[in-house]
């Protein structure tokens, strides 16, 4: 090797012609994100100095994406790490992961549900979440308030409007009214005594 060589180095590569360029495109445009600085790490790396200059302006991307892609070729952890979740993966949420949680928590509220006696799609429990929660607890279940806020929401239970609250009061007392209701019914059927629910309010025209 002659003294011009060493000091030139190697010489820098020629551009593609113009149907690889184009192919090159096309295939980097079907690519996701993430393959694409793969991909164009790979091609980088075929060419000798200046190439991951050349492959950033063919393809419209950043040097720092080739580092990047080149670097994910070089570690394969890094790729993992970098994994998009697919649907349904990572943690499931207490609804999905106890069992029955849907039951036991519909027959807890039972004896606490009211409703819009002008539609039947609108109804409430007098329950708070925390008092909900303490008695799934002494079902066997213990969920966060969080949970049973969903639980709420997924069987169509709406808040108390303040117009609904001025009409029937807010007695102190009131659950210990639904608390009493329920313990007659349970033991009028007991009995074996029917046991009838009625909504006085609702009108009939």
């Amino acid at each position: 090797m002659t003294k011009e060589n060493l000091k030139s180095g190697p010489k820098p590569f020629s551009a593609y012609p113009s149907e690889i360029e184009k192919f090159i495109k096309e295939t980097y445009s079907k690519l996701s994100e993430k393959d694409r600085r793969r991909y164009a790490a790979v091609e980088a790396l075929k060419l000798p100095r200046g190439g991951k200059s050349y492959v950033a302006a063919l393809l419209g991307c950043s040097r720092n994406t080739i580092l990047r892609g080149i670097s994910e070729l070089k570690n394969p952890d890094l790729v993992l790490k970098d994994r998009i979740r697919g649907k349904g993966a990572g943690r499931k949420s207490a609804i999905e992961t106890i069992k029955n949680i849907d039951e036991v928590f519909l027959k807890v509220i039972d004896d606490y549900i009211a409703g819009d006696p002008m539609n039947g799609k609108i109804r409430w429990t007098n329950l708070s979440h925390k008092r909900i929660s303490e008695k799934m607890k002494d079902a066997g279940i213990n969920i966060s308030v969080t949970v049973i806020k969903k639980l709420l929401k997924k069987h169509g239970f709406t808040k108390r409007k303040a117009l609904k609250n001025k009409a029937i009061g807010s007695s102190k007392n009131r659950n210990e009214q639904f608390e009493k209701i329920a313990r007659l019914k349970d033991q009028y059927l007991t009995d074996g005594n029917p046991v009838v629910s009625m909504d006085s309010k609702k009108k009939n025209f």
